[in-house]
């Protein structure tokens, strides 16, 4: 079904109306939206420290999925909190490709302006600032640097970017480039009006030979030329400089409101090529071209999902998610004269042909990033997964972390649930089906070689032979990590089943299982066993860490995504498990922060949520809301589930409840608020939830439109009376993805009491591994 038109509450709107939709619920008018731009609020998250996260995010002014996002940077150079909302000064725009704070930045260089006195140290030249004066959009970035009276605005493509610089009438007019620390090189080209150079800047996994090439073009003649080198030694009137820390400046006088342009691009592979990225990608266009075309490209995606509804901060919220979910992996990409994609490696240093991505944490992002991408973005998924099966081929291994190359951090074998999800769901290209095949069988079988200890899967040939990663073999995190190379098992044989590889899917179905060699009966939670197969003693379920990752026993006991049923079992059946649900919402904040010295921002962000002991904002229990489906009671998770989205989620600087890692948390909105979640990667099936909007439609890559609505949504009508799927009941607490892939229309009819009959049988409840036909010998 094709519809001609969506609308949407447009930001437009009289403040009066606003007011009235907010506070009497009414219905309002639905004005057609021109910009869902102007929506996205990039500074969400980015009231954030290394204490507390309120998103740990930084204002990413890019295109989707970009090789370069630029961002200000308001603290020095390496911190990984580059931009802090309270902070008071800029030091400069910077090209930043960090993924995450903990994993900080590589590649980055900035330019700055000042003027009168010359000041290049970057405390020196830093300049106050007010968000009074800040125009934040992801295309486009505007700001008043008070100390210099100048103006400095950039907008995103790809792979480069355009400044453009509002100067007072000044004799002393300065533009610097910093190519920042840990090696760099600049050169000033007068004659040119360039600065080309490169920065070498990184925070580990890059190869020996790793460099960032770039070329920064001006409008306007050069009068002074300085560098400077290392230790902010100034070189005067001198055009090049290379060494550990160095940099490039250029003078001239300007008028009052005088405009000078910069277009920058940079390159992995060379500056020949950074100037072929420069020319393609912004050429001859003005500022004003480049900044049209990147709203235009972020309008494109944004709009594949339309919204209706009068609560126009639900919708900014929604919109902001979407566009962090839309920002990574990054393109690790170009295309070279003959226009292929090339990529420089960064697992062996080497120019080759093909895709690669990089920039992810699949620890967070398989439970919800990509199958969005397997549902909205399956030509890009494809993408990805081409370059994972570079990645491999390239380095012997997947990654895990990526950033740009192998990076050791989190924990599991999470590569191949998104490739067995992809694959699945036909998202895999044939040439790379048995590459990336034989890379999750190596992962789940070799333990020699790994580059580091977050690839492959730490404590293999324990858990291969006892069915558990030991907790006192003096590898950490060992329930954790048990817990999840048993579900990526699950998607393994998912995959070797479907690939009709019915011996390895035997092997690693009964693999899969292995979650239940953790289960303590006495206490219906997971706990660390040791190598002689006794529990861990003692035994504190609020203990975060030790046995787990960034949670405790009550967080990571839910990790058993393939199989609820069995876990439910374990637990003594639905009325005990629904209970033990309930106990993580109904007790205390409690904590025991012991393992790891003091009390990490996650624990603080799990109290202040005031949800008792369900942390939010950390993704392993993200999922467990939703597991009442599997009970006779899912009308608590529609009423905690609307609490989530309501009081955890904000389009303001403090809009997150912790870490959003790599658009994760981000996507947990944004299928939460639709009305559905995808509580089993590799499964076809999204658990029902509670839709926040009156209405959503879905623009799907295949052409067809997936209509969800909810008539008599209101912030007390969370709970679902009625469900209609292409107009006939639907009794079940879950969705196929076939029929979103079909098109058609999904209609809830919510009230304000629950509907505690409906979707209570044995058939409405979503998949478990313990549920299905299992393979026989």
């Amino acid at each position: 079904m094709k519809c001609s038109k969506c609308y949407i509450f447009f930001i437009g709107l009289l403040l009066l109306s606003c007011n009235r939709a907010k506070n009497n619920n009414k219905t309002v008018n639905h004005i057609q939206t021109a910009n869902l731009v102007d929506l996205v609020n990039p500074l969400m998250g980015t009231d954030s420290d290394f204490s507390l996260s309120n998103g740990n995010t930084y204002p990413a002014i890019a295109t989707p999925w970009a090789m370069n996002f630029w961002t200000p940077q308001t603290a020095k150079m390496g911190d990984g909190w580059a931009y802090k909302y309270d902070d008071k000064t800029i030091r400069g725009i910077k090209q930043t490709h960090q993924p995450s704070p903990w994993i900080n930045d590589y590649a980055a260089f900035s330019l700055m302006a000042v003027t009168g006195k010359l000041k290049y140290k970057e405390e020196e030249r830093a300049s106050y600032f007010s968000h009074k004066a800040e125009i934040v959009k992801p295309n486009h970035y505007s700001v008043y640097l008070a100390d210099y009276d100048v103006t400095v605005q950039v907008s995103p493509t790809e792979r480069a970017a355009h400044f453009k610089f509002t100067f007072p009438k000044s004799d002393s007019s300065y533009i610097m480039l910093d190519a920042f620390y840990k090696g760099s090189m600049v050169k000033i080209l007068p004659k040119e009006r360039k600065i080309i150079g490169y920065c070498r800047n990184n925070s580990g996994g890059v190869p020996d030979n790793f460099h960032n090439y770039f070329v920064a073009e001006f409008d306007k003649d050069f009068e002074i030329n300085h560098t400077w080198k290392d230790d902010w030694v100034l070189n005067k009137n001198s055009t090049n400089s290379q060494g550990k820390h160095v940099g490039a400046i250029i003078g001239f006088k300007t008028k009052k409101g005088e405009e000078v342009h910069v277009k920058v691009a940079s390159s992995f592979i060379s500056h020949e090529q950074a100037a072929l990225n420069l020319k393609r990608e912004i050429g001859d266009n003005s500022f004003k071209n480049t900044k049209e075309k990147a709203r235009i490209v972020w309008q494109k995606e944004l709009s594949r999902i339309k919204i209706e509804d009068n609560n126009i901060d639900n919708i900014r919220t929604f919109y902001s998610c979407l566009y962090r979910v839309l920002l990574f992996p990054r393109k690790f990409y170009e295309y070279d004269v003959a226009e292929n994609i090339v990529h420089y490696s960064p697992y062996n240093g080497k120019v080759l042909a093909g895709y690669m991505f990089t920039d992810n944490g699949f620890w967070d992002t398989f439970r919800a990033v990509f199958p969005f991408f397997n549902l909205m973005y399956p030509t890009l998924n494809s993408h990805i997964m081409e370059g994972l099966a570079n990645a491999y081929k390239e380095s012997g291994w997947l990654p895990e972390w990526a950033s740009p190359g192998h990076r050791d951090c989190m924990v599991g074998s999470n590569s191949a649930t998104i490739i067995a999800d992809a694959f699945l769901k036909g998202n895999i290209k044939e040439k790379d089906v048995d590459i990336l095949f034989e890379a999750v069988l190596k992962n789940a079988t070799v333990n020699e070689g790994r580059p580091v200890n977050s690839v492959g899967r730490a404590g293999v040939d324990y858990y291969n032979t006892l069915g558990y990663v030991p907790y006192n073999v003096g590898i950490n995190e060992n329930a954790a990590r048990t817990l999840e190379y048993a579900f990526a098992d699950f998607t393994i044989a998912e995959m070797a089943k479907k690939m009709g590889k019915t011996q390895i899917a035997k092997k690693y179905y009964k693999q899969s299982n292995n979650y239940k060699n953790l289960f303590d009966a006495s206490t219906n939670l997971m706990r660390g066993k040791n190598k002689d197969g006794t529990f861990q003693t003692p035994f504190n379920p609020l203990k975060w860490g030790d046995a787990f990752t960034e949670g405790n026993s009550l967080h990571y006991t839910w990790s058993v995504f393939h199989d609820i049923q069995g876990l439910l079992n374990l637990m003594g059946g639905k009325e005990n498990f629904e209970k033990k649900l309930d106990e993580v919402f109904s007790m205390p904040p409690n904590f025991d922060a012991s393992y790891y010295g003091f009390t990490i921002h996650e624990i603080r962000e799990m109290q202040i949520a005031n949800m008792g002991n369900y942390a939010h904002g950390n993704q392993p229990i993200q999922h467990m809301i939703y597991l009442y489906n599997y009970t006779n009671a899912a009308y608590k998770a529609q009423e905690k589930i609307r609490d989530v989205l309501t009081k955890l989620y904000s389009a303001t600087p403090d809009g997150y409840c912790g870490d959003e890692d790599n658009g994760q948390t981000s996507a947990w909105y944004v299928f939460s608020s639709l009305g559905f979640y995808p509580v089993t990667p590799g499964v076809n099936e999204y658990v029902i939830g509670s839709p926040l909007f009156k209405k959503a439609t879905l623009k799907l890559e295949n052409g067809n439109e997936f209509v969800i609505s909810a008539s008599n949504n209101s912030k007390k009508n969370v709970f679902i009376e009625k469900i209609l799927l292409n107009g006939a009941e639907w009794n079940l607490n879950y969705i196929n993805y076939k029929d979103i892939k079909n098109g058609g229309q999904l209609e809830f009819k919510m009230n304000a009491t629950p509907n505690k009959k409906r979707a209570i049988n044995n058939k409405a409840v979503p998949y478990s591994l313990s549920n299905q036909k299992q393979l026989t010998n």
